[in-house]
């Protein structure tokens, strides 16, 4: 935004830090490497960074929560307490392979980057680590990959978060179109290598640090070494001081070649200077129109009236072909602590949960999931995926939230007549 400050916060990343003064608050930056090259321990000192900034962190994750933690205390990063003290939120995220032998890949990968907005816009965090992101963005379609993603980022960039997003490195000449068509939005990218020649004990590589937009200073080059307790450690000493924000020019726009203190904005928005001024009194310019934002919606969430023509569908299949199904309703007791668990949290943690297949309505304290099957144990099944997809995952916390949470399940059976009276004994 021009004459407004832009800044930098330090990201726990001595090169980084060192040699840019950390990242753009706001901005998209995008960590690459091989497996086993330190990327899950720069995202965590990422993290670790900001929790100590007293900002809060929304880390998606597809590893298995005990090996994420089991990671960070080899650099003394205990993310129990952190999750604990509501300075971290943990998302585990399944990668979606099975889309991938659909008919049609690209319009479930569009799903699964609409819910990553939605989950920021639930949590409001300051920094966001995505660790990985390759299965996400496996678009046939590049021109949809780039809007798409493009989408993403922006709707993110938008609530002033800033985003690290890891990336596998690219094996085939695909894998490498598709890291580009990324990278090209982001604001600047580091690319990990993993010295070849290292001996068992040894963990380590090569560093690339370059920037898209902005990071005047260029790029830069380290060697880098896993050290315990420490975590990626890099060969750079910074000969730079930085100043934590950079500041436009008073009175200019910081355009090349304005002169200091003039400004064509303020020129244009002289009386009778505005473009367009000369057009006939039935139209405004956009600038006094109120926008108004809409809400991200959710592929397989549906209003109460959405949904009971659902569930009618669903019966009269029931009644001609016998296809059974499973209505699962989940209640948040109203007396329920709003610091141990709200009604967002639950519909994140339901709808994380269930198959994009699933259909769910949230209507007051009560969640409605649809499944187009009759299984008695799809409840277990469920509660079982909503406990790793809690805020936290304390078992006592863990017990406590589940005891503001009641479940009544009805499989497709012959006294069912339609969707307003089944729902009529389900929601007060």
């Amino acid at each position: 935004m021009i004459g407004s400050k832009i800044n930098l916060v330090p990201t726990g990343i001595s090169l980084v830090d060192g040699a840019w003064g950390g990242f753009y608050r706001g901005g998209t930056y995008l960590l690459i490497g091989p497996r086993k090259s330190g990327r899950t321990t720069l995202a965590l000192q990422y993290a670790m960074e900001g929790i100590k900034n007293k900002e809060i962190c929304l880390y998606f994750t597809s590893m298995r929560p005990k090996d994420l933690m089991i990671i960070a205390a080899s650099i003394e990063f205990d993310l129990q307490t952190h999750l604990n003290n509501n300075e971290l939120v943990i998302v585990k995220v399944t990668p979606p392979m099975d889309v991938y032998d659909s008919g049609n890949p690209d319009s479930h990968l569009l799903e699964y980057l609409n819910d990553i907005v939605s989950v920021v816009e639930q949590y409001q965090p300051h920094r966001l680590i995505f660790d990985e992101l390759t299965y996400f963005v496996g678009f046939e379609n590049m021109n949809l990959l780039q809007q798409a993603f493009l989408r993403t980022i922006e709707s993110i960039e938008e609530k002033n978060t800033t985003s690290l997003y890891v990336l596998g490195e690219p094996a085939t000449p695909f894998a490498q179109n598709i890291v580009d068509n990324v990278a090209q939005y982001a604001t600047a990218i580091i690319y990990l290598q993993k010295n070849q020649n290292q001996g068992p004990n040894q963990q380590g590589g090569r560093a690339t640090i370059t920037p898209n937009i902005g990071h005047t200073e260029g790029q830069f080059t380290a060697d880098y070494s896993i050290e315990p307790y420490t975590g990626v450690k890099f060969d750079f000493e910074s000969k730079n001081r930085f100043r934590r924000s950079a500041e436009t020019p008073a009175g200019g726009s910081g355009f090349p070649g304005e002169a200091p203190g003039a400004s064509s904005f303020q020129a244009a928005a002289e009386p009778g200077n505005f473009p367009g001024a000369s057009l006939s009194s039935k139209y405004k310019p956009l600038s006094d129109v109120d926008a108004v934002p809409q809400p991200m919606s959710v592929s397989n969430q549906y209003t109460l009236d959405e949904f009971k023509l659902i569930l009618n569908n669903q019966i009269a299949l029931y009644k001609s072909t016998g296809q059974q199904f499973t209505l699962i309703s989940l209640k948040l007791d109203t007396s329920a602590d709003a610091k141990v668990i709200t009604i967002n949290q639950l519909q994140n943690a339901v709808r994380l949960s269930t198959d994009k297949k699933d259909k769910i309505c949230v209507e007051k304290n009560t969640i409605l999931v649809l499944m187009s099957k009759g299984d008695e144990k799809s409840l277990n099944v469920l509660v079982a995926k909503m406990k790793t997809n809690l805020p936290n995952q304390d078992p006592q916390y863990l017990k406590l939230a589940m005891s503001y949470i009641f479940a009544y399940t009805i499989i497709a059976n012959d006294r069912i007549e339609n969707a307003d009276s089944l729902l009529k004994e389900i929601i007060d």
